[in-house]
This record gives structure tokens, sequence and C-alpha cells, in this order.
């Protein structure tokens, strides 16, 4: 089972309903048209302190386009899996990954900014127990996963994030 830190996973209860429905196809592609462009902004702006999410953990990473070498931030939601960074490419239960997905495959170094991880980070694709894991701990943080599922006859891929070392400061 990942590991739960003090400010995952925990929904305030009066949204709880509005958390749930959102594991709904319609609303995630509302999200991604409307409350992705600004949380692409803002996330990075107020190093994760404010988003448009609703008591969710999203994280926004800076990834490079595996054929147009240019930079990309992208808003996901995340847990965390000890030191490490999870999140999943789902594409709301879509037939085809997300680009962001063959852009991490291309080019595994990335940027993260969310509230007490951002930071620079390596991307791996899980696999075997680590990976069925991890899919565990991924439905149970966000139950819209396990519906998305349903939607695809694809594997919904996950990436681990593993923090670089960080550069001694200079004396």
């Amino acid at each position: 089972m990942a590991e739960k830190t003090r400010d995952q996973g925990k929904t305030p209860s009066f949204l709880k309903p509005i958390v749930d429905a959102i594991g709904g196809r319609r609303v995630v592609q509302v999200y991604m048209k409307i409350a992705s462009p600004i949380d692409r902004r803002l996330i990075p702006m107020t190093n994760g302190r404010l988003s448009t999410t609703f008591g969710q953990q999203v994280l926004v990473i800076e990834h490079e386009g595996a054929r147009s070498g240019k930079k990309r931030r992208t808003p996901l939601l995340y847990f965390r899996d000890g030191d490490n960074v999870v999140i999943v490419a789902s594409y709301g239960g879509n037939e085809r990954h997300p680009a962001w997905f063959f852009n991490l495959k291309a080019n595994p170094r990335v940027r993260v900014w969310a509230k007490k991880v951002s930071g620079r980070y390596t991307a791996r694709i899980a696999a075997g127990e680590e990976r069925e894991r991890l899919w565990q701990a991924a439905v149970e943080f966000y139950p819209g996963y396990g519906k998305y599922r349903t939607y695809t006859d694809r594997a919904i891929q996950l990436f681990v994030l593993t923090p670089e070392p960080q550069a001694p400061p200079k004396s």
C-alpha cells in the first residue's frame, strides 16, 4: 500500500459528493477544458498552494515534447509513495494514452510543482507487483480511476516520479 501523507486523501466531508461525482467522463472533460489551463499557471505561481480543484491533490508537471522538444505543462492528480510521486495516465478512460504519456516515455526528466513535492524528478512506468500495488492505491485515492478502467481496453499506466538528488549549495 502506498504511504499516505498527512495532506493526502483527506477530502473535506462537505465536498465528498462533488469529488465522487468528478469520476464521471463529462465532468473530467469539462475540467480538462476549463480548469486545466488555469491550473497550468496558478499551481506553479503559488507552488501548489492554490488550484481550481475541490480538495484534490493536483500537481503541474513540466515535460518536454517527444517530437517537438517544447516544454509543456500538465496539471494532474497525484499521490505519494514514500518520497516518490505517482501519476496515472488515465486520460479519463479514453482509448488513447494522453500526449504527456509519450513525452515522459521519451524524456523522463521532469519538473513538478505541488504542495510539499515541488522539484525535479525522473519518471518511469510502474511494472509488475509495484504496478498492481500502486493501482490499488490509485483507486483508493481516487475511485474514478476504477471507472476509467472499464471505459477502455488499453492498460492504464502509472508513472513513478523519483526525486532527483539536489546539488549541494555553492559556498
